[in-house]
């Protein structure tokens, strides 16, 4: 972890708050097996308020699991008016098909409908707002090229995070290094996210919370604020 930044375990599932509250409904999880094989499967996260927002859906073995979470919140798939895959990975993007009517947003990709692609500046460093002021999607390139998180402000806790696999796990240090696509990438995105965050969902790990002990008047770490990338080092988003 930077220095000046230490984190602590959340302890617990939900964050509420006006107008958005974040609840984990599937806690992800990542298991070395003997056979030097990985069991896995993504956070699926539930952000609620005036709009209501799945962040990753799991692995496509969690088909019938995933309307079961929604369904314990009194929800079905065709209440979620937004679905963010952090990335395109098959366990955090697995089960898309489930919310046909959904603005559907995976990595850099947004689209509405039947396959109506919309502009953004993702790829070019600019955050996508959900909701101006209050939920927007953050370009956090590095474990793939099109990474991103959701961000959740005015939460109880202030501003939640739901990242993906920007971090692995709390304490993952070193081992989110072996995943990436693009380590210094990602060294500058995590830099950025905890700069911001007081509370991150991580991809395979429960969520935990982030205290930073600079000054009030201090930079943070790596300076910089989450989407600030270099114009033009990627082709332009929402396209297929």
């Amino acid at each position: 972890m930077l220095p000046g930044v230490r984190t602590a375990a959340l302890g617990a599932g939900e964050v509420p708050g006006t107008p958005y509250s974040v609840r984990v409904l599937q806690e992800g999880y990542s298991e070395a097996q003997p056979n030097g094989c990985v069991r896995a499967d993504s956070s699926v996260t539930l952000v609620q308020g005036p709009l209501t927002v799945l962040v990753d859906t799991g692995g496509p073995w969690g088909r019938e699991r995933l309307p079961a979470l929604l369904a314990a919140q009194g929800l079905r798939p065709a209440d979620v008016t937004h679905v963010v895959c952090t990335h395109g990975h098959s366990d955090h993007a697995g089960n898309v098909n489930l919310f046909p009517g959904a603005d559907l947003l995976v990595g850099f990709d947004l689209s509405r409908g039947a396959g109506l692609y919309l502009p953004h500046g993702l790829a070019r460093g600019q955050p996508y707002a959900l909701d101006a002021g209050r939920l927007e999607v953050l370009p956090t390139p590095g474990h793939t090229g099109a990474h991103v998180s959701v961000a959740v402000r005015g939460t109880a806790l202030g501003t939640v995070v739901v990242a993906g696999d920007l971090f692995e796990r709390e304490g993952d240090e070193e081992a989110w290094r072996e995943l990436s696509e693009d380590p210094a990438r990602q060294e500058a995105s995590r830099r950025r996210v905890l700069a911001l965050a007081d509370v991150i969902v991580p991809g395979h790990g429960p969520p935990f919370r982030v205290f930073r002990e600079w000054g009030s008047g201090d930079a943070p770490p790596g300076g910089g604020t989450p989407g600030d990338e270099p114009e033009g080092d990627k082709g332009p988003g929402g396209s297929p």
